[in-house]
C-alpha cells in the first residue's frame, strides 16, 4: 500500500486492495485546502483524471452547465479563447469532455500516453481553478441577445448560446422532459427539484455576475475531488496536482451539500403536458409514471438493497413488474425511466408505461400497486431473487470500456458517494455487501419487507401524467417573441447599439487566430510505431470452426455464434432488425418466453442478436451479411450458457403472437425516443443512403427509412391478420438462418479457454446441407438524394454527403483526416461558436463509401448548409499550415488506437477479420494516415467533395418545415 512521503502536501487516509477489480483503492487528503484525492492504483497503462467540484444550484438557470462550458474557453495560463477544443485535436486523448450533473460538475480525461496526460493535467487544472471566465465566452457557450441581422438594430431581436440551443435539444426529448417533470416533483424543496442543465425558458434569465459569483463560490479546491486511475505512481500525480494548482489556495471553510429532502405524508398526483409535434394525432401518447423517494445513496447496503428489488421487480419480462408493465392494454411499452436512480443524494424508483392516455392514470397506478401488494403478500421464487442477485455479481466482475474508459466507469462509481462525503471505497468492493445479500435472500421474508418498506408503505410517491400538447411548442415559440419584442421596445439607442458592438465583438473574437504555441501539445514523433494488435488463441475448422481468445475477463467469458446472413426477398430483409430484437426474447423449446427470460437472468449477463451487413474494404458494392447471437456470463455457468445459446437457435417459438406485439411496440417506442439524442446519425445515414447498398440497407435497417417502416409495421398489427402474419416471416427468415454456415468466437481466461471449448464442442454441431445462397444486393451506381424528415424536435439536425471510396482505397486515409482538418479549422467556429448549434463537424466513413457534414441540435438549417459548402472554399482559397493537418492526423490516430475492454478488443478484432479488414490492411490505413499532407487534401476534395453531386438530409418540426421550400427537399415524416 502507498502511503504519504514525507513533507507530502497530501495525507494517506486509507487503502484497500479489490481483488475483483484487480487494483487497489486509496484516500488521501489535501493537507492545506482539504482537498479530497482518490487513487485507483492499477496496472493498466491508460490512465484517467478527473477532477469535480460539488455543485448545487438553486434554479434551473443552467449557472452549473454554462459555468462547465465557459470555463473552458481560456485560463490565467493558457489565454487562448478555446483551449479545450485546441487540446482535442493537439493530443492523442482516449477521452476528453466536462460534464454537468445535477449535484456535482467533472472534468476527465484518459491517455495512454504519459507526455499527452502530463499536458492534458497542466491544461486542466488551470482551466478548472484559474479561469478567464471572459463575458463574450458566456455570450457565446451561455446566452446573449442578437439581432437577427446582427448589424441592424431595426431586425428581430433574439437569444442565442450554445447552451441555450442545447438544451432547446435536450428538452425536445420526451424522456428528458418526462424526468424532469418527475424529480421537480419528487424532490420538492432540494437542488434536485430544479433542471441543472438549464431550462431554455430560464436560462436568459442567468447574469454574467452571477456565473461569476457561482464560479467563486464552487470552484474552489476545499470543494474538489480528485479521482485517479491507471500505472502512475501516486505521488507523481500529487505533485503535479500540488504545483499546478492546490499549492495557490488556502483552506476555504466550505460546506457545499445537499440537504435531505424533506418527505411527504401522502402521495401526490400531477398531470402536465410535453410538446408533441409530430405529424398526426395524440391518441395513445401520454406517459404515465409512478415515482418514490428512497434512502441515502451513501448507504451502501441499502442502496444495494434497492437495487436488488428493483431487479427483482424490473429485470426481464419473467419479472413481476416488469411483466405487468409488458402486457398491459392500459399501453404500449413501459416507460423508458422504470429502474433505480442512485446518481443523487437519495434514490428513486420509477415504473410506469407509455402509449397510454390521461384517463387511465388511475387504473394504471392501481396495476402497480397490486402487483406490489402480491409480492409483500406472497413473495419471490428464490431462484428468481438469486438470478437477480446474479445480474448485480456480473455487474461488479465484468471489465467494461468499449465506449467509455474503464478506469472512467470506476472513477464515476465513486463520485456519487464522495460527493455526498459517503465511502467510495466501499461502492468498488461490493463482494462483501453481496455476501450479505446472499445470506439474507434465504429469508423468504426479505424481499416482501424490502417491497412493503421501500414502495408499498412509503408514502413519499408521485403519480405524474404527461400528455401530449400539439400547440405547446407554438405557445413557447411565441412567448419567447412576446418576451424578445418587449425586450426591444425597453431598448433606448445607446442598448441597441450596444447589442450590436456585442455581436461584432463575439465576432472578431471568434475569427482571432490565437497563439496557440502556449498550449502543450504532442507530435507525430509521439505516436506509437504500430497499431496494437490482439492475435487469436487458436483458429480451428474442425470439429467446428472456432476462433478463440485469451484475455484478461475478470472470471467472464464471451461467445458468439456468427451464421452467414443467407439470401432473403426484400421484405424478409427489411425485417430482419425486428427478427433479431425478438429472437432472444421469445421462448424457446417448451418453455414460455417468461420462463426462457428467467433461465437467462440465471445463467448469463446478457444474450442478444443482431445483423450485420459491412463492404469489403476494396469494393464498397460487394456486401457480406452476418447473423452474430452472442452472450456472456461467469465461468461457472459456461456450459449452461451454451446449451441457452444453443435452444435459442435451434427451438426459438415463433407462436406467442402477443409477446411479438409487445415487443414490435416497445421496438418502436425506443427507436422514436432516440431520434433528438442521436439526429445528427440518423440524417447522416438519410444524406448517403443513395452512395450503394450497404448504405442504403444501413438507413432501411438503423436509420429514418427504418424508423418509418418501424412505425408502419407497428400500426398495422393491430389487425391479427397482420400479427400472424409478421410470425410467419420472421419464422421464415429463422429457418433459412438456422441452416447457414456458421463459425464460432470465444473469449475467456487462458487458463479456462481448453475446458470452455470442450463444452463447446460437445453442445454444438453444423447444420447439414451445401445449398446455401448467400445474400446479395445489387451494385449501384450513386444518386444524390435530397431529404426533409419531420419529427418532434425544437432544434434541427443537418447533413450534406458525397460519394467517395473503400477502406482500401489510398484515397481513404486523407479524406479520413480531411474531415478532422475541416471541422478544426472552419466547421467548429461557424457551426457552434458562431451558428449557436451544440456541435458540428465532418467525416469520411469508409464503410459506405461517403463524406458526411453534420451539424447536432442546430438551431439553423440553410446557414448551417451553406457553412459546409463554405468550408471547402475555405479549404481551397486560405494558406494553411503544416500543424493543422498534423492536429488532424493526431485526432484519426487517436481513434485508431482508442483501447477498448480486454474482451472488446479481441471481439472487434475478430469482426474486423471477419469482413476483410486484416492486420496488415488496417497497418496500412493508419500508415497512410500518419504521411497524409496538405496536398492530398486539397486533391481529394477537389475530386470527390463536388456541390452539383452532394446529398443532403434534414431532421426539423413540421412548422419549420414549412419555410424551407426553396431547398427543393423531398418532405418525409415520422
Amino acid at each position: 500500500m502507498t502511503n504519504s512521503k514525507p513533507g507530502s502536501a497530501f495525507e494517506f487516509l486509507r487503502g484497500q486492495r479489490v481483488d475483483s477489480l484487480n487494483l487497489s483503492v486509496e484516500e488521501y487528503l489535501h493537507r492545506e485546502t482539504g482537498a479530497q484525492h482518490i487513487h485507483l492504483r492499477s496496472e493498466n497503462p491508460e490512465n484517467v483524471f478527473l477532477v469535480a467540484l460539488r455543485t448545487v444550484p438553486h434554479d434551473s438557470t443552467g449557472v452549473a452547465h454554462i459555468l462547465e462550458h465557459t470555463a473552458l474557453c481560456g485560463s490565467k495560463k493558457f489565454p487562448v479563447r478555446d483551449p479545450f477544443f485546441m487540446m482535442i485535436r493537439r493530443s492523442l486523448n482516449s477521452f476528453m469532455n466536462a460534464m454537468t450533473s445535477s449535484d456535482w460538475t467533472a472534468y476527465p480525461f484518459a491517455s495512454q500516453n504519459r507526455k499527452d496526460f502530463q499536458n492534458l493535467l497542466e491544461v486542466y487544472l488551470d482551466a478548472v481553478f484559474f479561469s478567464r471566465l471572459d463575458p463574450l465566452d458566456f455570450a457565446q457557450e451561455g446566452h446573449r441577445l442578437e439581432f437577427s441581422d446582427p448589424d441592424n438594430p431595426d431586425s428581430t431581436l433574439e437569444f442565442k448560446g450554445v447552451v441555450f440551443n442545447e438544451m432547446k435539444g435536450a428538452m425536445s426529448s420526451v424522456t428528458s422532459t418526462l424526468w424532469h417533470t418527475l424529480t421537480k416533483y419528487l424532490y420538492p424543496t432540494t437542488t434536485y427539484h430544479f433542471n441543472s442543465g438549464g431550462e431554455p425558458d430560464c436560462i436568459p434569465n442567468l447574469s454574467y455576475t452571477q456565473l461569476l459569483e457561482f464560479y467563486r463560490s464552487h470552484y474552489h479546491p476545499s470543494n474538489a475531488i480528485f479521482l485517479t486511475f491507471g500505472d502512475i505512481p501516486v505521488g507523481e500525480l500529487q505533485e503535479k496536482i500540488q504545483a499546478l494548482a492546490l499549492s495557490k489556495f488556502p483552506r476555504r471553510d466550505l460546506q457545499i451539500s445537499v440537504p435531505d429532502e424533506s418527505r411527504y405524508l401522502s402521495p401526490i398526483s400531477v398531470e402536465e403536458a410535453y410538446a408533441f409535434d409530430e405529424p398526426g394525432d395524440t391518441t395513445q401518447k401520454t406517459h404515465i409514471i409512478l415515482g418514490w423517494l428512497l434512502g441515502k445513496s451513501t448507504d451502501l447496503l441499502s442502496t444495494m438493497e434497492a437495487h436488488l428489488l428493483a431487479s427483482v421487480l424490473l429485470d426481464n419480462s419473467a419479472s413481476p413488474l416488469q411483466k405487468a408493465l409488458e402486457t398491459t392494454d392500459l399501453g404500449t411499452a413501459p416507460s423508458p425511466l422504470c429502474g433505480l436512480d442512485d446518481s443523487q443524494k437519495e434514490l428513486c424508483f420509477v415504473c410506469g408505461i407509455e402509449g397510454s392516455e390521461p384517463e387511465r392514470a388511475l387504473a394504471t397506478e392501481k396495476l402497480i400497486l397490486d402487483v406490489l401488494t402480491q409480492v409483500v403478500e406472497t413473495g419471490i421464487a428464490e431462484e428468481q431473487v438469486a438470478a437477480s442477485l446474479h445480474q448485480l455479481e456480473l455487474q461488479q466482475r465484468e471489465i467494461t470500456g468499449d465506449h467509455y474508459p474503464y478506469g472512467l466507469q470506476l472513477l464515476m462509481t465513486a463520485l456519487t458517494s464522495a460527493t455526498h462525503r459517503g465511502d467510495p471505497i466501499a461502492l468498488l468492493d461490493l463482494d462483501p455487501v453481496l455476501d450479505t445479500l446472499r445470506n439474507n435472500i434465504k429469508d423468504p421474508e426479505y424481499i416482501k419487507n424490502l417491497a412493503r418498506k421501500l414502495l408499498l408503505e412509503n408514502q413519499h410517491r408521485v403519480r405524474l401524467v404527461l400528455r401530449p400538447d400539439p400547440g405547446l411548442s407554438a405557445r413557447r415559440l411565441q412567448a419567447e417573441s412576446v418576451r424578445l419584442a418587449a425586450i426591444k421596445a425597453g431598448l433606448d439607442d445607446e442598448q441597441k447599439q450596444s447589442i450590436v458592438q456585442q455581436a461584432q465583438a463575439l465576432q472578431a473574437r471568434q475569427n482571432h487566430k490565437d497563439d496557440e504555441s502556449i498550449l502543450p501539445k504532442v507530435g507525430l514523433e509521439d505516436i506509437r510505431p504500430e497499431m496494437a494488435y490482439v492475435a487469436p488463441d487458436e483458429r480451428v475448422d474442425l470439429p467446428l470452426p472456432l476462433t478463440s481468445y485469451k484475455a484478461g475477463t475478470n472470471g467472464l467469458v464471451y461467445q458468439e455464434i456468427v451464421l452467414s446472413l443467407p439470401e432473403l426477398d426484400d421484405d424478409l430483409l427489411e425485417l430482419l432488425p425486428v427478427y433479431t430484437d425478438v429472437l432472444t426474447e421469445l421462448g424457446v423449446g417448451y418453455r414460455s418466453y417468461l420462463d426462457t427470460q428467467l433461465w437467462q437472468s440465471r445463467v448469463c449477463g446478457g444474450i442478444n442478436a443482431y445483423a450485420s451487413a459491412q463492404s469489403r474494404p476494396e469494393n464498397i458494392n460487394d456486401l457480406r451479411g452476418h447473423l452474430v447471437l452472442s452472450a456472456k456470463g461467469l465461468a461457472r455457468n459456461q456450459a449452461e450458457l451454451s446449451n441457452l445459446m444453443q435452444e435459442t437457435l435451434s427451438g426459438v417459438r415463433f407462436d406467442e403472437l402477443d409477446r411479438i406485439r409487445e415487443l414490435v411496440a416497445q421496438r418502436r417506442a425506443r427507436r422514436e425516443n432516440a431520434i433528438t439524442g442521436s439526429g445528427h446519425s440518423l440524417a447522416m445515414l438519410a444524406a448517403a443512403s443513395g452512395f450503394g447498398p450497404g448504405a442504403r440497407l444501413a438507413n432501411r435497417w438503423g436509420g429514418l427509412k427504418g424508423i418509418q417502416s418501424l412505425k408502419a409495421l407497428d400500426q398495422s398489427l393491430n389487425e391479427p391478420a397482420s400479427l400472424e402474419n409478421l410470425s410467419e416471416k420472421l419464422a421464415s427468415i429463422h429457418r433459412r438462418i438456422v441452416e447457414s454456415p456458421r463459425q464460432f468466437l470465444l473469449v475467456g481466461e487462458e487458463d479456462k479457454l481448453a475446458g470452455y471449448k470442450s463444452r463447446l464442442y460437445s453442445v454444438f454441431s453444423l447444420p447439414e446441407g451445401d445449398d446455401f445462397r448467400p445474400f446479395a444486393m445489387a451494385d449501384s451506381n450513386p444518386q444524390p438524394v435530397a431529404q426533409l424528415w419531420q419529427a418532434s424536435t425544437q432544434v434541427n439536425f443537418c447533413a450534406r454527403a458525397y460519394a467517395t471510396v473503400a477502406m482500401d482505397h489510398p484515397d481513404a486515409a486523407p479524406l479520413t483526416v480531411l474531415g478532422g482538418f475541416l471541422r478544426n479549422g472552419y466547421l467548429h467556429r461557424a457551426i457552434r461558436e458562431q451558428g449557436g448549434a451544440y456541435g458540428g463537424g465532418a467525416s469520411q466513413d469508409s464503410q459506405s463509401g461517403s463524406f458526411r457534414f453534420y451539424s447536432y441540435r442546430d438551431p439553423r438549417i440553410e446557414g448551417t448548409l451553406e457553412d459546409f459548402d463554405r468550408s471547402l472554399g475555405w479549404l481551397k482559397e486560405n494558406k494553411h499550415e503544416w500543424q493543422q493537418v498534423e492536429e488532424a492526423i493526431l485526432g484519426v490516430i487517436s481513434a485508431i488506437d482508442k483501447p477498448g475492454s480486454p474482451a472488446g478488443e479481441a471481439r472487434h478484432t475478430y469482426h474486423a477479420e471477419l469482413h476483410g479488414r486484416t492486420r496488415e490492411k488496417r497497418e496500412l490505413f493508419r500508415n497512410r494516415v500518419i504521411q497524409v499532407s496538405l496536398e492530398d487534401l486539397l486533391r481529394v476534395a477537389d475530386t470527390y467533395l463536388v456541390p452539383v453531386k452532394a446529398s443532403t438530409a434534414v431532421i426539423t418540426n413540421p412548422d419549420r418545415a414549412q419555410t424551407l421550400a426553396s431547398l427543393e427537399l423531398d418532405t418525409f415524416s415520422l
